[in-house]
């Protein structure tokens, strides 16, 4: 693994690529070669290779437009006199602190080091910190849960059309972007499950409302998967396990959500669907694992002696 800290994009990537967006913009705006030289700090040399398209510019910087607001921003203001060189770095470091927040420099970032891959960069934004760590905690238990889902052979014929999802709260969650999932969800495929993306925070809508509603009620449930609904899944759960049914309607369903859990957080919780509406199974748990876990369980004892369907 390569360790690299942020400042190292923004020196080798971003600057190279902003001088560039700037010396065509100043250029466009009848400068002269010299004078775009002594306005970036560079040789007039370097000047001439923007210009040329001799230098590689990084294209998620290029085709950011933040970036091409910033650097028209600083064009006319140099053309017309209204910006110095003070203002125009002060344009240019507000740039680079969105983009390390969970921006194009973060996605670099993330590349050049796996290990940060999902963390939204807040260890660059945000220092090392028990939420910080919180985080990665619930990436990992959500990595482990879909390992777990996607080997499981017998899944794959309970995955909705629509997708399952694997999803994990950070402690006292309050919104999606504090539940981690998969981006894209897990999709059945040619007899098992693809999972397009690792995890992340504020990856999911449906689970996520329905996690939320579940953790708010109940602090100790973090974790959820989501199946498809059917007479047999459901009739595999065992007795002593508390299932529910609700309303699959979208508006107002946190509303319906909160007001069910009101009584106590069921491990099972489904509806049977509406116009447009495929049936779903969400069940809960103390973490993504714990939840999986269940849920492959459940699908297991279909094949047992009294539970196949007829």
């Amino acid at each position: 693994m390569t360790v690299q800290l942020p400042s190292e994009i923004v020196v080798e990537r971003f600057l190279p690529t902003a001088r560039s967006m700037l010396a065509a913009a100043l250029a466009a705006r009848g400068f002269a070669q010299r004078e775009i030289a002594d306005r970036l700090g560079v040789s007039q040399a370097a000047v001439s290779q923007y210009l040329a398209g001799e230098r590689r510019d990084e294209p998620r910087f290029v085709d950011d437009p933040r970036m091409q607001a910033t650097v028209e921003r600083i064009a006319d203001g140099f053309d017309d006199g209204t910006m110095d060189d003070y203002e125009a770095l002060a344009e240019l470091l507000d740039l680079v602190r969105a983009f390390e927040d969970r921006g194009p420099i973060c996605a670099i970032h993330e590349e050049e080091m796996p290990a940060l891959e999902g963390m939204g960069c807040d260890l660059c934004v945000r220092g090392r910190d028990q939420s910080m760590q919180a985080e990665r905690d619930v990436l990992a238990n959500v990595r482990r849960a879909v390992r777990r889902f996607s080997n499981a052979s017998v899944v794959a014929n309970h995955v909705p059309n629509v997708g399952t999802n694997v999803a994990m709260a950070l402690p006292s969650a309050s919104d999606e972007t504090d539940i981690a999932a998969v981006p894209g969800r897990i999709h059945a495929m040619r007899g098992g499950v693809n999972v397009p993306a690792n995890p992340e925070f504020g990856a999911s809508h449906h689970v996520a409302t329905t996690l939320l509603a579940a953790t708010t009620a109940d602090s100790a449930v973090r974790g959820a998967v989501n199946v498809a609904t059917s007479d047999a899944l459901l009739s595999a759960v065992p007795d002593d396990v508390a299932v529910d049914s609700f309303d699959p309607e979208y508006e107002g369903r946190r509303a319906r959500l909160d007001e069910a859990f009101e009584s106590g957080v069921p491990r099972v919780l489904y509806h049977e669907g509406a116009f447009g509406i495929e049936p779903i199974t969400y069940v809960l748990g103390t973490s993504a694992v714990d939840a999986v876990e269940h849920a492959i369980a459940f699908i297991e004892r279909l094949d047992e002696p009294g539970n196949a369907p007829d």
